[in-house]
């Protein structure tokens, strides 16, 4: 009998932690279908969605619709997407400090599956030939200054004609200069969704 109540005091308990938990809950938007980025937000790419407040995340509220529509993906949405400030932007594009480029690489250059929106790692390998024709020692590292941080803005696997697939980044404009000048190959790897 004692077991039994106690029973029945752990589940008045759950419930009521539970109907605590669900009242922390606003309205916030979402990606209702997929937007390049670039592309300008319609009214029809947003849907409102019930989450869990998060002081740690700055969602945008679904009564604040009419500051999204218009202004621009920052990087490709896909349906589903939680809203937050810094995945829109101003009318133009590529955002302030940003570049897009393109690079055409070969199977085993960029991860399998590589999808518009993925976080990837660039590595530039700076191989070329010597000032007496001959191969330069490989550098000893990817990148004078490490890797280059950059999302995928498209993959296109008709490529360019030749076997490559061409794929669009979206990265500082600091390290255009690099990836622009590499003279030996570029090597991309997936990073985690808040990584480097």
């Amino acid at each position: 009998m004692a077991l039994g109540g106690l029973l029945v005091v752990l589940c008045v308990l759950g419930y009521a932690w539970g109907a605590v938990r669900l009242g922390d809950r606003v309205q916030v938007l979402a990606v209702a279908r997929p937007v390049a980025a670039g592309q300008a937000i319609t009214a029809a790419d947003l849907r409102q969605v019930s989450a869990a407040q998060d002081p740690g995340v700055q969602l945008i509220l679904a009564g604040q619709a009419d500051q999204v529509v218009g202004r621009t993906a920052v990087v490709p949405l896909v349906a589903g997407t939680l809203l937050t400030p810094a995945l829109v932007g101003d009318a133009a594009f590529p955002p302030a400090g940003k570049v897009a480029a393109s690079v055409a690489l070969k199977p085993g250059q960029y991860p399998q599956g590589l999808a518009n929106g993925a976080r990837v790692a660039v590595y530039v390998s700076a191989s070329g030939m010597g000032s007496e024709g001959k191969p330069a020692p490989a550098a000893a590292s990817p990148t004078a200054s490490g890797v280059m941080p950059a999302v995928v803005l498209g993959v296109d696997l008709a490529g360019d004609g030749q076997g490559a697939t061409v794929i669009t980044l979206l990265l500082n404009d600091s390290d255009a200069p690099k990836l622009a000048a590499a003279a030996g190959s570029v090597v991309l790897m997936q990073t985690a969704p808040g990584g480097n």
